[in-house]
């Protein structure tokens, strides 16, 4: 009998705590169990498997960065916008490594299409309204994007950008500057054809 107050809630953000101490692929019903006091068997009456505690924790995390993207979109446009969209991204990512591991941890087609996923995806395309691309070149700026950002945080994270005297705040705010003049570019080009 599982112990009252274990709830799939509490075991995804018991989880998602659990991921930034030790790393979203450590993260285990079993070390959860020694967690909450309980024995592993007790847990699956909350959760089927590792995969769908690994899932709870993804969608906890996309929610959790959605939100904190949309607060800092609030009122920004432009190259503002953009700036604090990817530093939404990179603040999560420092504060919550494991979480932010989790939320790209591969989500079957429904369970994507319902998840906070799809708000990241509206809000860099609102973002990138503002750069007037046509389409595909729009699907392409979203990839480039995603990419950029989730590379660069990576990279960061891992400890990649340790071997240089070159300050990682000033490449990022480079590389926001010249995602910006290459979208602004891209949307001059586009529209003078």
């Amino acid at each position: 009998m599982a112990r009252a107050g274990v709830t799939p809630q509490r075991l995804a953000r018991a989880g998602a705590e659990l991921a930034d101490e030790v790393g979203f692929e450590q993260v285990t019903v079993s070390e959860l169990a020694r967690r909450f006091g309980v024995k592993v068997a007790s847990l699956y009456s909350h959760v089927r498997s590792s995969h769908d505690l690994k899932t709870r924790i993804a969608l906890l995390a996309l929610e959790e960065m959605a939100d904190r993207a949309s607060d800092a979109l609030a009122g920004r446009a432009g190259k503002e916008a953009l700036a604090a969209f990817a530093d939404a991204y990179r603040g999560y990512a420092r504060e919550h490594p494991g979480r932010y591991a989790a939320a790209r941890y591969r989500l079957d087609p429904k369970t994507a299409a319902a998840s906070a996923g799809v708000r990241h995806a509206q809000m860099m395309r609102a973002i990138l309204r503002g750069y007037d691309l046509p389409e595909p070149e729009g699907t392409h700026a979203v990839r480039m994007l995603g990419g950029v950002f989730h590379g660069y945080v990576e990279l960061e994270l891992s400890g990649g950008f340790a071997h240089t005297p070159v300050d990682p705040e000033e490449s990022w705010a480079w590389i926001v500057d010249s995602l910006d003049a290459l979208l602004r570019g891209r949307a001059a080009g586009a529209s003078a054809t």
